[in-house]
């Protein structure tokens, strides 16, 4: 393999990105999804461009497309994972908060990532090592910060663990606004942005959301910059944990999650 893993990962991202970019601000036509969920033309022309660039280079790889479905055989244990427009209502809207996502999972594990921002010309990466942002042709390590207090939670559902956690109360709760500052991007963008130290934390329920092509790609990029990266219950995510807590740091973590323990408990 001439091209490596993470160089892949980018190369497919920017190509899904460029697709975003060019169709910014045009007549979308809009396929109904479930419930309200839809795709755009976009999405699709954006996942083709994505999915050509990694058949070519990797036609023994799995295959598993947010507007596709799975496809290839994936029997070498190796699946890339790809939302080609994560913020597909925000694009619609003419918001430029969108991000292109790409991730290979071997095995159980997430190697590499990419999770282009198409508006501002900027690539999160990982080789499963470190993790950076490229931009104007240099490569920065990122460096994640908790400094300016921003925590962006995702309001969208759906919400499987209603009974214990839910977003919205814990925006209300006065532990919450004493340290915290709220920001919903509605893009998994922002998970990127905890690992660039742009947020001090990122909040969503969910289940397995290391197996969704969503979510996969923030994943990896804030493992690799060393935040701590659990469930909304506590657990690692590959010991079960659901739902995502990502945090700049432990301070800032353990705090969220006191948060989010104390509506499951119903104590002050």
């Amino acid at each position: 393999m001439s091209t490596t893993d993470d160089a892949l990962a980018i190369e497919a991202a920017e190509a899904g990105a460029a697709v975003v970019r060019s169709q910014y601000g045009s007549s979308l036509t809009r396929f109904a999804k479930i419930g309200t969920d839809f795709a755009t033309t976009a999405d699709i022309e954006a996942e083709k461009a994505i999915l050509d660039i990694l058949r070519a280079a990797r036609p023994d790889d799995g295959l598993l497309g947010e507007e596709s479905g799975r496809t290839g055989t994936g029997g070498n244990g190796r699946t890339w994972l790809v939302d080609p427009l994560c913020g597909t209502l925000n694009y619609s809207a003419r918001t430029m908060l969108v991000s292109v996502n790409v991730a290979l999972r071997t095995g159980t594990h997430l190697a590499v990532a990419a999770s282009a921002d198409p508006f501002s010309d900027e690539v999160f990466w990982t080789d499963g090592v470190g993790a950076y942002v490229r931009g104007a042709g240099t490569d920065r390590r990122l460096a994640p910060s908790a400094e300016s207090t921003l925590v962006d939670v995702n309001l969208d559902p759906p919400f499987p663990h209603r009974d214990v956690f839910q977003a919205a109360r814990m925006l209300a709760d006065e532990g919450f606004i004493a340290q915290f500052r709220p920001r919903v991007v509605s893009s998994t963008l922002a998970v990127a942005w905890v690992a660039a130290g742009r947020r001090a934390a990122y909040v969503t329920d969910g289940r397995d959301l290391r197996q969704s092509v969503h979510f996969a790609a923030g994943i990896a990029l804030c493992q690799a910059a060393g935040c701590v990266v659990t469930g909304i219950d506590g657990r690692p995510l590959h010991a079960g944990g659901e739902g995502l807590v990502v945090a700049a740091d432990e301070q800032t973590h353990a705090a969220l999650l006191a948060l989010i323990r104390k509506q499951g408990t119903g104590r002050e």
